[in-house]
């Protein structure tokens, strides 16, 4: 058996220090002890005073702190040092990346992953009376193109026409009357856009933290293009959970009005969140993380949250040659 650890979002202003084997979180002079034993990440949302004694404590224990600004944008983490490195699986997976031919194959297999994804979410709500039959066979005809394709440039194309299609199903699925046409990222220009770039990084950092429990290196990736500053990874593996957690969790705060457009501020360019609204949909997140279903394979529950770890575990022995990656794929 091992210890099951927790996320703690921080959304409140105060300091955050040491105690003896503890996390100290200190709001308006109070003091909430977090046992350093229960914690596996930091979401930090509102302004906090730290220092390295405290750093070092954190990295001691293999906690990542992900930072978020007044405006729920997600700024950067604090990475750990990685405590299970291995020289062999990093070279394995560099030589997946600068081969073309293996790339590739990883980078489809990704995509027809999301794509099917993507298709089944459009499928479930088709059966709860909502017209998107056109849809559907417009995504199939693009997907069938996915195994064509040569190059990551042509993957990305098709992964983008399949997304173009996958948002103009948005306004059908969702009750409320939100006029949703494009994915606009920065800065997010309406509601939807908002909810996606929040709910979408929420994702890509349970992503990093959980690469963080593997092998695998969070900088070398094979759909994205690896760059500095940034874990492209964790890119690749939440395109394949972002239909499954972030887009079915928007779908329903929106559609049981938990989520409404009093949530939001308009500024004039963008649209934030309120702060109560973040709270809401990070109550939200958190639960789905903890959600069980049965596994396949396992023959036993598990939770969306260690969906991802053993995705990740696929991609390990992919790239060992113990067994061909196939990613996850929704069934309800």
């Amino acid at each position: 058996m091992f210890k099951i650890k927790r996320n703690y979002y921080l959304s409140k202003s105060g300091t955050l220090k040491r105690k003896d084997n503890s996390l100290n979180f200190i709001i308006n002079g109070e003091n909430h002890y977090i046992p350093i034993e229960d914690v596996d990440v930091i979401y930090i949302l509102g302004e906090l005073n730290l220092n390295s004694k405290l750093i070092n404590f954190l990295s001691q224990n293999g906690v990542i702190l992900h930072f978020f600004n007044y405006y729920g944008f997600y700024t950067g983490s604090f990475y750990p040092r990685e405590k299970l490195n291995s020289g062999y699986l990093f070279v394995e997976q560099v030589k997946h990346y600068i081969d073309n031919e293996k790339r590739v194959e990883i980078a489809k297999e990704i995509i027809n992953t999301a794509s099917f994804n993507i298709h089944r979410n459009i499928r479930y709500y088709n059966e709860r009376d909502k017209d998107l039959e056109i849809y559907i066979d417009e995504i199939s005809k693009i997907r069938n193109k996915i195994e064509q394709c040569k190059t990551i440039t042509e993957i990305m194309g098709e992964e983008g026409n399949i997304r173009k299609t996958y948002y103009k199903t948005f306004n059908t699925i969702i009750n409320q009357d939100i006029n949703f046409t494009k994915r606009v990222r920065r800065p997010p220009d309406n509601m939807i856009n908002t909810l996606m770039s929040f709910v979408n990084t929420l994702i890509y950092t349970t992503v990093l933290g959980e690469i963080y429990h593997t092998q695998l290196s969070p900088v070398v990736s094979f759909l994205h293009e690896p760059g500095e500053r940034r874990f492209s990874l964790s890119l690749d593996i939440a395109e394949v959970f972002k239909p499954l957690i972030g887009d079915r969790m928007i779908f329903y705060l929106l559609n049981k009005n938990i989520i409404t457009e009093k949530d939001f501020v308009e500024e004039i360019n963008y649209m934030y969140m309120k702060d109560g609204a973040r709270k809401k949909i990070l109550k939200e997140y958190d639960e789905r993380l903890n959600k069980t279903i049965r596994h396949k394979k396992l023959k036993r529950d598990v939770t969306y949250k260690h969906l991802i770890r053993l995705e990740l575990y696929k991609l390990v022995k992919h790239l060992s040659g113990e067994e061909e990656y196939d990613g996850f794929k929704i069934w309800w």
